[in-house]
């Protein structure tokens, strides 16, 4: 594991949870346990596809590339638990968000940043023996 392949799935995982929002289910909808608009899944399918330049197109800085996505989740995090920026569920007036995704928001941050911090950046060899 190294981060160009962190990259690459997390690329895919927001692109399919960006995809998933855009169709009624009970997890990922307007109404679901994690609430979203079209704008917030629009925010998960350019987040993905930044996960997936960094892979597929700037392999060689992919850490900073993870790294600069796990502190805007942070900051994110911190905006949405900050009443004033919010007009009824929306953040900024924009993003649907709730309880649920507050908390996400935290532990994706923590995730993101945690493995662009320990998963090195090129491929380990294995000892050879």
């Amino acid at each position: 594991m190294n981060t160009k392949v962190l990259a690459l799935g997390f690329g895919i995982t927001f692109i399919l949870v960006g995809l998933i929002g855009f169709f009624p289910n009970p997890l990922v909808a307007a109404n679901g346990l994690f609430a979203v608009n079209a704008a917030h899944n629009l925010v998960h399918l350019v987040t993905g596809a930044v996960f997936l330049l960094a892979a597929l197109k700037f392999a060689t800085s992919s850490a900073a590339w993870i790294k600069a996505v796990g502190f805007a989740y942070a900051a994110v995090a911190v905006l949405g638990f900050i009443p004033a920026l919010f007009s009824g569920e929306h953040l900024l007036g924009i993003v649907h968000i709730n309880q649920a995704d507050k908390w996400l928001h935290v532990g994706l941050a923590i995730v993101i940043l945690l493995s662009a911090y320990l998963v090195p950046p090129y491929p380990t060899r294995s000892a050879v023996r």
